[in-house]
């Protein structure tokens, strides 16, 4: 191969190895094939944690970044022809000279295009099984044969719809350098890789997952299959909610089914961080119900049942009412058809920057006819010393219910 081939070659190659640094998280490597005749040889660079790696010809070091394409395009000379494959999440990048040619082709390797046969809910998956097959796997969503397990259909049904939704709450975030996803009471952090997955593989967007939970169980669960999967842009951390700082700014809380007044800490934490967005579908409501007394109500509080539903509806309105008052527009909907789970209601909050003054005086007006103190506004004011022992039995399911 002459100087000028390699000189064009080194005009793709600079731009990959930049992107290489630019996008580590989501890197997997580059794998150089060089041609001499009908024989081929392998060179093979990676990342080993922060340093650069070079196994060519049975030799195994580390180099310098800043020396890869001078290594790389030194090589080339002595060679016919050389391909080399840029690999990283949902994308490979192929600079191939060959006959004399030189040429650079973008190719998306999401995953393989599989016949996939799956239970419609009527309507098309966002996350489709045929190019998510590792990821549906590796949480337990598909089965060898690659279709989805009959016990999960229920679960994948819940974790893709909340995708589906996030469309419209990610468009009203706008565009982000990265996209930065806070995940309260993670539990086995399901809804964080499926949507990694959107984001990243997808949607092509640069994203970064926090992921936090109380339970030892489910933070090592989550961590072994971010390292299976290779999702090195995932961190799992053991916190107690009510008193974690993310290190970096967050766009977007989410939360999915969290116990009672989980939820709530949730919700506490995406008003103390700025969050952008805060999504939340609430799990169980025995704090309000605990607590609220209403005379005019009381034909039907006095049965039990009645009075437990009562307090669902009331927990999820003032929590709507609060996140208004310190300035989101509150959205609230139907997150999924009863028949999945009776626990289907949504909290899709927005953060337009101005306090509502409507908003505050009617959720005051509620909280005195009432007789209650909501856990959201406790937990932002430092008022709640719940214990969380109480709560950590339950959080082993976070996530999905």
């Amino acid at each position: 191969m002459d100087k000028k081939t390699v000189s064009k070659i080194r005009l793709f190659l600079d731009g990959l190895i930049l992107r290489m640094e630019e996008n580590k998280p989501f890197f997997s490597d580059i794998t150089v094939v060089y041609k001499s005749g009908t024989k081929d040889f392998t060179a093979l660079i990676t990342y080993e944690g922060d340093d650069t790696v070079l196994d060519y010809q049975a030799v195994r070091k580390k180099v310098e970044k800043a020396e890869l394409c001078d290594i790389i395009c030194n090589e080339a000379l002595k060679y016919d022809d050389v391909n080399i494959s840029y690999n990283e999440r949902g994308a490979r990048i192929v600079i191939n000279h060959e006959r004399g040619k030189v040429s650079l082709k973008h190719e998306d390797n999401t995953g393989n295009k599989l016949q996939q046969s799956v239970v419609k809910v009527g309507r098309e998956y966002v996350v489709n099984p045929a190019i998510a097959k590792d990821l549906l796997s590796e949480i337990g969503i598909l089965a060898k044969n690659g279709k989805i397990k009959n016990d999960k259909i229920r679960k994948y049904n819940q974790i893709d719809y909340f995708v589906e939704l996030m469309q419209g709450v990610l468009k009203e975030i706008g565009e982000r350098d990265e996209y930065v996803i806070l995940d309260c009471a993670c539990g086995k952090s399901y809804l964080s890789f499926v949507l990694n997955f959107y984001l990243r593989d997808v949607l092509k967007k640069k994203c970064s997952f926090i992921g936090v939970d109380y339970s030892d169980v489910v933070i090592d669960a989550s961590r072994r299959i971010a390292k299976n999967l290779n999702y090195n842009n995932m961190e799992f951390v053991k916190a107690d909610l009510r008193e974690y700082v993310p290190p970096k700014k967050v766009d977007a809380v989410i939360s999915l089914h969290a116990c009672d007044v989980a939820t709530d800490m949730a919700l506490a934490l995406g008003i103390r961080t700025g969050a952008k967005a805060i999504v939340s579908v609430p799990c169980c409501h025995k704090d309000i119900l605990r607590q609220y007394s209403y005379e005019p109500f009381s034909a039907i509080t006095k049965h039990g049942i009645l009075k437990a539903r009562l307090a669902d509806t009331l927990t999820d309105g003032l929590r709507a009412a609060y996140l208004e008052s310190v300035g989101y527009k509150v959205s609230m909907i139907e997150y999924i058809s009863p028949l999945e789970t009776p626990k289907n209601i949504m909290i899709r909050a927005v953060y337009k920057g101005k306090a509502n003054e409507e908003s505050k005086r009617q959720y005051e007006a509620l909280k005195r006819m009432l007789n209650v103190n909501p856990a959201i506004e406790r937990f932002l004011d430092g008022t709640d010393k719940t214990a969380l022992k109480s709560l950590v039995k339950d959080w082993d399911n976070f996530g999905i219910d």
